[in-house]
């Protein structure tokens, strides 16, 4: 971890509202949004490399208004910004008008470079396009031409070599997945295949000592994993693997289902049955974890536990409350029934609305 430089001050991160452009108006500053996640390597690094640079820190504390947002907290952000994160680092004009986004770790270096730039010439970058109008629809189905185009599309991109879809990250993409499920029900054997080969390979980024899925693999291949843990790869990795068992009775299948649930009790659970949001990818913010990884359970907590995000959001508790219903239908496993309930009761009772539909969080609808 990097040390603080204690003779320069710190950047006075504020939460995202109206008011900050209020603020940059009347102070003649941009808006500078850091969007990242608790459980993000490269935002932790960023963090406590690039934000703990002087010259960015001086850049910042001259003419921007900085804002930081964790995107698990802010659904709306997230959903605007997904393409460009995490972390995600917009850059906005005091009339909300944005002048740049970028994706991903930025050095100190190229960070006070763009900062001084947006100070030299506040125009828009090549990153920031005309949103095109969203146009509706009038057809109500696709056509068999259409159709068969898409499916030609997922054969065509289909990674033979490596099994799944991606030619850097891999991951289980679930609808793609849950899609070739239903064709194999129909015997369907190439998407059959394609499914059982990224479900199986997939396999390979289960932690084999606590359970649970890391988000990702690089590389191509699955074998150079992300280590975070968040609920959206749990929950829908859960309910793919139990729809998996169901559709082809591969006891494989069923225990990587339970050695998912086995992680959500032991780790993403809170006293009261509602779920935590994740668990963070690095046990010492900014470094790497594999060599933490490879350890048994009794030398990882020797060292401690990665931070748990204790956050509890309703949009994760119904993606983990999908799973475990589904794991219950296909199983009978009551454990996932009892677990699915109390999760449910909890959101009920804390997050419901008056007039209907549930807020996200405490604060935020």
């Amino acid at each position: 971890m990097v040390a603080e430089d204690l003779s320069h001050p710190q950047i006075d991160w504020q939460p995202w509202s109206d008011s900050i452009f209020e603020k940059a108006r009347k102070e003649r500053r941009f808006v500078l949004l850091d969007l990242g996640a608790v459980w993000c390597h490269w935002c932790h690094v960023m963090e406590e490399v690039t934000y703990r640079d002087p010259k960015v820190i001086e850049l910042i504390r001259q003419r921007y208004v900085a804002v930081r947002v964790d995107q698990d907290a802010r659904p709306d952000l997230s959903n605007r910004y997904e393409d460009y994160g995490w972390p995600a680092t917009v850059v906005f004009n005091a009339d909300g008008s944005e002048i740049v986004k970028r994706q991903g770790y930025i050095p100190p270096k190229p960070m006070a470079a763009l900062l001084q730039a947006i100070i030299d010439d506040p125009s828009p970058g090549p990153s920031i396009v005309a949103e095109l109008a969203p146009e509706q629809g009038s057809a109500t189905g696709l056509k068999p031409e259409q159709r068969d185009k898409l499916r030609k599309v997922l054969r065509d991109r289909y990674d033979s070599k490596n099994h799944g879809w991606g030619t850097v990250q891999k991951y289980l993409d679930w609808d793609i997945v849950e899609y070739c499920q239903s064709e194999a029900a129909h015997r369907e054997q190439d998407f059959e295949r394609m499914a059982r080969e990224t479900l199986d390979a997939q396999r390979q980024l289960i932690d084999p000592v606590w359970g649970g899925v890391y988000q990702y693999s690089t590389d191509g291949d699955w074998k150079h994993p992300h280590f975070e843990k968040i609920m959206q790869m749990q929950a829908e990795n859960l309910r793919s693997y139990a729809q998996a068992y169901a559709l082809w009775k591969d006891p494989a299948y069923l225990e990587a289902a339970r050695k998912i649930h086995d992680y959500l009790r032991s780790f993403l659970t809170g006293p009261d049955g509602a779920f935590y949001t994740s668990q963070d990818a690095d046990l010492v913010q900014g470094e790497h974890s594999a060599e933490y990884f490879s350890l048994s359970d009794g030398e990882r907590r020797k060292r401690g536990l990665p931070r748990i995000d204790q956050h509890i959001y309703a949009r994760e508790n119904g993606w983990a409350i999908n799973a475990l219903a589904t794991l219950y239908a296909v199983t009978g496993d009551d454990r996932a029934l009892v677990d699915a309930i109390r999760a449910a009761e909890w959101i009920i009772a804390n997050r419901s609305l008056a007039d209907g539909g549930y807020r996200h969080d405490a604060k935020y609808s």
